[in-house]
């Protein structure tokens, strides 16, 4: 089933999530190779991203400075930490190892608090450069199994990443959901990264079990590299269900690393779950330990702008609106909240701001607040009705502001006097008797229907609220 309902009998569901999140950077965490996305196949390399003999890394401080951002966003104490060698063999790892952070990381010990509430522990945010990107040619969905070759581009070897290690605090998909979608607004708000998770410069790794309450977690499965907020539920959903469904077979979960495939919206084992010690970590000879002074965290922590959680409530508290609603939440992701609050103080209604910008401004408000703000006045003094508004609206945002006034007078617009708007009430209940019988019986719908037939006969012109209100009078 697509939608989370919840798991079966008593079963509890513990996620904890990696996310991979390329910074911002203009250059490579340990070399001055461009950081760029698109450009054309292993362009951007040098003797430190191919792991030349002698080639020696220069650490990034702008990398250093966004990593810490992140890690002040995120409530963690900023610390002095070292890097080390992570052991592996891939083929888009060159130099046979990952120039990573292990016992001493940047940032620990911080928290996400989602819109309802939860809170979920950061365990650490560490440094680590990127691997270059295979890609397999022939086979099945672009995976290795059955390719006949496989290309490999370097470009995004060496990039800088903040690997963010979310407590197994989280118990819902929706949850799962919620806590993805929040980090990128923290993200993209902090200028650390782009956060396009479509280009991979986010990535998120979900580590799942199942257990039984009172009971130690269960054996977890890490699910790699998932690219979108809507597959990482769809991923944690179907895990936990695979895992509950073995355990009640009589079967055992096998700590394994799979792979997410949204085609067929199946996890599949990609290799066995490797350990700590299969890496082999040792401190990096090449790099000296990394001591931030109390002075640039402090600078850091100054410098953080009004976070994603803040400015919905700040938004919230201005418009009368939850700070979990649709429009709170998708007009400070879009960051036009700025705006909205704007038009307040522009002396207009920002509730009704609120929803103007939601539904026609998909990009920044190129309409002077103060103009946007005159219709909403327009609005809520009754001159026009709300579909009036929205016409006005449509011209405002089609030639970058305007005098709401003259467009409505232009336009036709009056307000409809209450005998007229009177008279196509009466028309309506007469045009459709069953409505008005339904409507009288408490059905929501067939008020719709008459409001309708009002809004038709006056082209428009009559407000609805007042139309709802004078048939609610009518059917006492």
């Amino acid at each position: 089933m697509s939608a989370y309902d919840g798991l079966p009998g008593d079963w509890e569901l513990v996620v904890g999530l990696e996310v991979h999140v390329e910074l911002a950077t203009t250059t490579k965490l340990f070399s001055a190779s461009p950081n760029r996305f698109g450009d054309e196949p292993n362009t951007n390399i040098d003797p430190v991203t191919l792991g030349l003999p002698g080639a020696l890394p220069v650490l990034n401080e702008q990398a250093v400075e966004l990593a810490m951002r992140v890690g002040a966003a995120l409530n963690c104490t900023i610390q002095a930490c070292t890097f080390h060698r992570k052991n592996y063999f891939y083929p888009d790892m060159p130099k046979a190892y990952q120039v990573t952070q292990y016992d001493q990381p940047l940032n620990v010990d911080g928290h996400l608090d989602l819109p309802n509430g939860v809170r979920v522990g950061i365990e650490r945010a560490h440094m680590e450069e990127d691997a270059g990107k295979s890609t397999h040619i022939g086979g099945s969905g672009g995976r290795v199994h059955g390719a006949t070759a496989s290309l490999i581009d370097l470009n995004r070897a060496g990039v800088p990443l903040v690997e963010i290690v979310s407590r197994p605090d989280i118990r819902s998909a929706d949850d799962a959901r919620a806590y993805v979608s929040e980090l990128r607004s923290i993200l993209l708000a902090v200028g650390a990264s782009d956060a396009k998770m479509e280009e991979g410069s986010m990535r998120v790794d979900a580590n799942v079990s199942v257990h039984k309450p009172g009971t130690p977690f269960g054996t977890r499965c890490e699910i790699k590299n998932v690219n979108s907020v809507r597959s990482v539920g769809r991923a944690i959903e179907y895990e936990a269900r695979r895992q509950i469904d073995l355990i009640e077979s009589g079967d055992v979960v096998r700590q394994q690393t799979r792979h997410w495939d949204e085609g067929d919206g199946r996890t599949h084992t990609l290799r066995t779950k490797e350990d700590a010690d299969d890496y082999r970590y040792f401190l990096e000879p090449d790099l000296v330990p990394l001591v931030p002074s109390q002075e640039w965290i402090d600078r850091v922590h100054a410098a953080l702008p009004m976070l994603p959680a803040a400015r919905r409530a700040r938004l919230a508290e201005a418009s009368g609106q939850a700070a979990d609603s649709e429009a709170v939440t998708s007009v400070v992701e879009r960051g036009q909240d700025d705006f909205v609050l704007a038009v307040g103080q522009a002396g207009g209604s920002v509730a009704r701001a609120l929803v103007y910008v939601k539904e026609a401004f998909a990009e920044s408000p190129q309409v002077p607040a103060a103009d946007l703000a005159a219709l909403t006045l327009l609005e809520t003094a009754g001159t026009l009705t709300a579909t009036q508004a929205k016409a006005v609206l449509a011209e405002l945002v089609a030639n970058n502001g305007g005098d709401a006034a003259a467009i409505a007078a232009a336009k036709g617009f009056e307000a409809m006097d209450n005998s007229a708007l009177e008279g196509f009430v009466q028309d309506a209940i007469a045009a459709d008797p069953d409505a008005w019988q339904k409507f009288c019986g408490g059905d929501g719908k067939a008020m719709g229907a008459l409001v309708g037939l009002v809004m038709k006969a006056s082209k428009g012109k009559a407000d609805g609220k007042l139309v709802t209100a004078m048939l609610n009078q009518k059917k006492g």
